[in-house]
């Protein structure tokens, strides 16, 4: 191999440094225009986060009171207000795209499910995407249980099973296998329905339906045979 020169070094860095000027000054006018773009875009991006962030925080002042008529079970006021202060429609429909809006939405679902109302439920909890680990699996799981109220097992079923794997832990998970498994019941696969009992047995022994589930495993069995 050629040995390179100290002095053929120092050319080709200056060449290099020539061809970038000339590529500046015959491009600048596109280069500031992306550049300017750019500015735009990441501008835009702090000014949305900052605004999201705001409306959070609003939305997080005004759910207090929905939440109180939810605990209190005055469940109209907590959906719409007393006049006084919003209920979950509003700041749902208001701030939406924000944290406690997406909360809200949640809370309009299992409202709706209470007072029986449950495809009115099931919008609302589709709508709420959820990602915390528990809630967002009790969203999907009532979904299950407001399909089954108006007769719609298998699509029931679905969601019991999507509540399970949105989050597989001792609290819910369990919950919504036995479900899910008393839903395979109700059509009649008893097969489906022992081996939904049986994930519970291996996987979930020491939860509260775990420590219950050798009866419904001996049910099964009895109705499979």
């Amino acid at each position: 191999m050629a040995e390179i020169k100290k002095d053929e070094t120092i050319l080709d860095i200056q060449g290099a440094y020539s061809k970038a000027d000339h590529f500046l000054k015959n491009n600048r006018n596109g280069l500031y225009g992306v550049m300017g773009a750019l500015v735009l875009v990441i501008g835009g991006l702090f000014a949305y986060n900052f605004y999201v962030d705001s409306q959070n925080e609003e939305a997080a002042q005004l759910i207090w009171k929905a939440e109180y008529y939810f605990e209190t079970d005055s469940l109209d006021k907590a959906i719409n207000g007393d006049g006084n202060y919003m209920g979950f429609k509003y700041i749902a429909d208001n701030y939406g795209s924000t944290k406690t809006g997406r909360l809200a939405e949640y809370y309009l679902g299992i409202c709706y499910y209470q007072k029986g109302e449950f495809q009115a439920a099931i919008d609302h909890l589709e709508n709420c995407k959820l990602e915390d680990e528990v809630v967002g699996a009790i969203a999907k799981g009532a979904i299950g249980d407001a399909y089954v109220e108006l007769g719609k097992t298998q699509e029931g079923i679905e969601y019991f099973e999507k509540a399970v794997a949105h989050s597989k832990n001792n609290f819910t998970s369990p919950i919504y296998l036995l479900k899910a498994g008393l839903a395979y019941e109700k059509l009649g696969d008893y097969t489906k329905a022992l081996e939904t009992y049986n994930t519970i047995k291996d996987n979930y022994p020491n939860s509260v339906e775990g420590r219950d589930i050798d009866k419904y495993i001996a049910k099964a069995e009895s109705f499979k045979k």
